[in-house]
């Protein structure tokens, strides 16, 4: 009986160690926020803790070079060892946000970047009617007065994707028509050649006949919208894409 309870005991005492040892590698963190980055890690380091500045930002009420907010927060239990992350105050905002919509994307970022901003994001849109590579917005806006960071996110407009389609045939049908679903659908009406005819018979071939030969037929000078389409290049079934031009032989 005498053994087991001091085997109890033994081990209140061994759990209690433990939680001890445990808490007592624990600190609070302090408030950093007002002081400098001087300061604050001499606060910190006094706690065996480490302390790194990850982000800076404008403050109206925080003044220049002062720490302005922190994780963990004051009063968080840590261990040794433990970082804290601060933001650094760049105090009031100094410069004047530019308005830069309407620039190409490269004016745009030098006009950011002379005037000591940076650009923190850039987006893409393809939107309709307006020409690639222009920026249609931007934030903050150049009226803006509360800035937080000095950095300035664009949207960019892109060039729209090219749409892809597979040629249909228009064998048999007459040039002029052709030539208007081409210009409906987006193509260009590309070189159109007369093709030979087939009965036409050369002088070559008058020679070597031994037989009289029949008239030989002449093709028009030029093709007419009431020419019809023999061949095409790109054949039906390729893949075209749009705005592409189309090549006919027409009889």
């Amino acid at each position: 009986m005498l053994a087991l309870v001091l085997l109890i005991v033994a081990m209140v005492s061994g759990l209690l160690a433990m939680r001890l040892a445990i808490h007592g590698q624990e600190v609070a963190v302090p408030s950093l926020v007002g002081m400098s980055p001087a300061e604050a890690e001499r606060a910190v380091a006094g706690l065996g803790l480490e302390m790194s500045i990850e982000r800076q930002y404008y403050s109206p009420q925080i003044p220049e070079g002062k720490i302005m907010s922190q994780l963990p927060l004051p009063g968080t239990k840590v261990r040794h060892g433990w970082q804290v992350r601060v933001a650094q105050s760049l105090g009031p905002t100094r410069v004047a946000i530019p308005d830069v919509t309407g620039e190409s994307e490269h004016a745009a970022e030098l006009n950011i970047r002379r005037r000591g901003l940076d650009v923190a994001s850039m987006a893409e849109v393809d939107e309709l009617g307006i020409p690639a590579d222009q920026v249609i917005a931007q934030n903050p806006r150049a009226d803006a007065t509360q800035v937080l960071a000095p950095k300035i996110s664009l949207l960019v407009t892109t060039a729209p994707e090219t749409q892809a389609f597979v040629m249909p045939s228009f064998v048999g049908q007459p040039l002029g028509s052709v030539s208007q679903t081409l210009s409906d659908a987006g193509f260009r009406l590309g070189n159109v050649t007369m093709a030979p005819l087939p009965n036409a018979v050369t002088a070559a071939d008058a020679a070597n006949a031994t037989v009289a030969p029949a008239p030989a037929q002449v093709n028009p000078a030029q093709p007419s919208p009431a020419s019809i389409v023999v061949s095409q290049t790109p054949a039906a079934g390729q893949k075209v894409m749009a705005g592409a031009a189309v090549n006919f032989e027409v009889r």
